[in-house]
């Protein structure tokens, strides 16, 4: 388990380094980073901000007004 949460801080940091790029583009690198890392078994899923609920993000796009958020299936 800390192996996954080092993996998804890391991949988090990352998605918010990243700048301004399109959802789609920024949810396949994140989703890159994590099958490189051996994470299986999650969903991404791009959101308005107002949609997030109790899901963990891990990264912004469309210049901040939607969410990528990663759950564990």
């Amino acid at each position: 388990m800390r192996y996954f949460m080092l993996c998804l801080l890391l991949v988090t940091g990352v998605a918010q380094a990243q700048g301004v790029k399109s959802c789609e583009e920024l949810k396949r690198e994140i989703a890159e980073q994590l099958d490189t890392k051996g994470v299986r078994n999650y969903q991404l899923d791009i959101v308005e901000n107002d949609q997030v609920g109790d899901r963990q993000v891990v990264g912004s796009c469309d210049g901040g007004t939607k969410k990528i958020t990663y759950e564990k299936r």
